[in-house]
């Protein structure tokens, strides 16, 4: 019986696959490939579930990627339907995951099996690779079942992921690459003291405030022809005794980069560095790396992806760098081009979040196309 797209996504979002849970939507999606000749291989890493399904033993290999986990829905009071069951109303799919991103997955496994009735024998291999660890701290997801398939020898050419990255109009915007996210969490250190005798105090909020100062006078770099130049944000600052009269000791704050290919890790934090020791600030830094930035340029991917985005859609697709990380930032760095397809990312992560009835079966004959013109 043929795979019922919508039905599929529907059933998806039933399972709450809060991260990093996967609530039983890998073994639904397995049933579907093993029925059209994949081998499936399940990867669990501490408590995350990952699967890695490969139809064909030659190259190239096309993967799509995605990810089965969701994140929480937040306060229930304030849906307008339970979350994990989805429901139709306008043309509109709804419930938490719908568009971030089991359509997707959904749509995938619809694709194969279009193009595998159209291709009974492609030109190489396609591969599934999904985790329920995408939206955690994506430590036992995909860069595990990465190295694992470097440690044997196995490796992908192109990859599709299936994140919700159209702005207005399904396939309007595809992503090539991202941005490195790189989260600083500093303390910097003062000498605590009654505020009516500054001369015996040093106050790590005006130290702060003129590391903060440095950083805003002047940008970072002005990106480059992919990417925007890169940003710097404060998301949180405490210090303070409690008392409205004293001087605190310490402070702390973290904060974030966004940075282009002008960047590496490396160099960004030594910048940062230099500058806390050119201003004399006493402290302490603890970094934290989510991914490197990363980039794939044009070449046989983004065009097979543009011609399917024009042929079924009807648009010319924008390439884009913007948003946030993804799964992709662990996928490239294998010498895999990466390319981010998906629904319209209006309503992820939001109460009452929804994705279009009909996208799903656009986007199942949109990855389908690309699968033909890359393995047909």
């Amino acid at each position: 019986m043929p795979i019922d797209t919508l039905e599929l996504t529907q059933a998806l979002i039933r399972r709450p696959s809060v991260t990093p849970q996967d609530a039983g939507c890998q073994g639904l999606l397995g049933e579907h490939l093993a029925r059209l000749g994949f081998r499936l291989e399940p990867l669990r890493f501490g408590d995350t579930d990952n699967l890695w399904a490969r139809l064909g033993d030659t190259g190239p290999v096309f993967c799509f990627a995605g990810h089965t986990d969701v994140v929480p829905p937040g306060p229930l009071e304030q849906w307008s339907l339970d979350p994990f069951v989805p429901e139709i109303r306008d043309g509109l799919l709804y419930g938490r995951g719908a568009a971030d991103m089991k359509a997707s997955l959904a749509a995938m496994v619809g694709a194969v099996e279009d193009f595998l009735a159209a291709t009974p024998s492609p030109r190489g291999s396609i591969a599934f690779l999904i985790t329920s660890d995408e939206e955690g701290p994506a430590t036992d997801g995909t860069v595990r079942v990465m190295e694992t398939l470097q440690a044997r020898g196995e490796h992908i050419d192109w990859c599709v992921v299936g994140e919700p990255s159209s702005h207005q109009v399904l396939g309007d915007m595809v992503r090539i690459g991202r941005r490195g996210s790189l989260s600083g969490i500093i303390t910097i250190e003062g000498v605590q003291g009654h505020v009516a005798y500054p001369q015996l105090v040093h106050n790590p909020i005006h130290d702060f405030a003129r590391f903060i100062a440095r950083l805003a006078a002047k940008p970072l770099d002005d990106g480059n022809t992919f990417f925007p130049p890169t940003s710097f944000q404060t998301v949180w600052v405490e210090a303070g005794t409690g008392a409205p009269n004293v001087v605190p000791g310490q402070l702390r704050a973290r904060f974030n980069f966004r940075y282009s290919t002008e960047w590496s890790h490396q160099t960004l934090r030594t910048h940062i560095e230099t500058l806390l020791a050119e201003l004399g600030i006493r402290h302490t830094l603890d970094w934290r790396l989510a991914g490197e930035p990363f980039l794939t340029r044009e070449g046989t991917l983004t065009a097979a992806v543009q011609e399917a985005v024009r042929g079924v859609l009807g648009m010319e697709t924008e390439l884009s760098t913007g948003g946030g990380t993804s799964d992709g930032r662990f996928i490239a760095p294998y010498g895999v081009d990466v390319v981010e397809l998906g629904p319209i990312n209006a309503s992820i992560h939001k109460i009452d979040e929804h994705v279009r009835v009909e996208d799903i079966d656009r986007l199942r004959r949109t990855y389908a196309d690309i699968l033909s013109r890359l393995l047909g």
